[in-house]
């Protein structure tokens, strides 16, 4: 919560990941395991949220709900929410509505790495904002080729978010052709942001000497 909090205080945008519980409350945090972060051998998702809440973090902290920071966030920075599901996405899914149902004006958009997450979103909350989350590294030409068009076909994204790494492509050239925003992540250095401002509309960065 401390880096959201400089976040808001400098009245930057926020990125953040959130899972689910066992019990259905979506809570702001990266990794499927508590293992890299806390040293315990157990997943968020079996975990119920009263056992997470106690849980504290190295600098001290707890594991923020995804509600206890948009209520940080009071509407007054954007903040944009990555969905993280490995199978069963449902339950994450509602999770975030719920807590976003509380916050219909605020500034937050939803994103993806999954389809079938930001499709339920189209389906289900087509008034807010979502975007599909994209990386080629690591894949063949035509595997990254055949997923990035199932992707979109799936998600029906109102923007995208592109690896950094992977800019320029034709894909985000003509993805803003169509009028579609490019987000890009993650920038981290003066390269890095050289090629957002060329090749995208907004970057996801990281401020590491601020």
């Amino acid at each position: 919560m401390a880096a959201f909090d400089a976040a808001i205080a400098a009245g930057h945008g926020i990125e953040c990941d959130v899972r689910a519980s066992r019990d259905g409350v979506a809570f702001v945090f990266h990794d499927a395991t508590l293992r890299r972060m806390t040293g315990r051998d157990a997943a968020i998702a079996d975990l119920d949220a009263a056992h997470i809440d106690a849980i504290t973090l190295p600098d001290g902290g707890a594991i923020p709900r995804l509600s206890t920071l948009l209520a940080r966030c009071d509407g007054h920075v954007p903040l944009l929410v990555e969905i993280k599901a490995e199978q069963a996405f449902t339950p994450i899914c509602e999770a975030v509505a719920r807590d976003l149902a509380d916050w219909p004006g605020a500034p937050v958009a939803i994103m993806s790495f999954h389809p079938r997450v930001v499709r339920w979103f189209a389906k289900r909350r087509h008034e807010r904002v979502r975007g599909i989350v994209l990386t080629q590294q690591g894949k063949g030409w035509l595997r990254g080729r055949i997923e990035r068009a199932l992707a979109l076909w799936l998600s029906k994204p109102d923007f995208l978010a592109c690896d950094i790494r992977d800019l320029p492509s034709n894909l985000s050239r003509n993805a803003r052709k169509r009028g579609m925003a490019v987000l890009t992540w993650t920038v981290r250095s003066e390269s890095d942001r050289a090629r957002a401002a060329a090749h995208a509309d907004r970057p996801i960065y990281e401020r590491a000497d601020d």
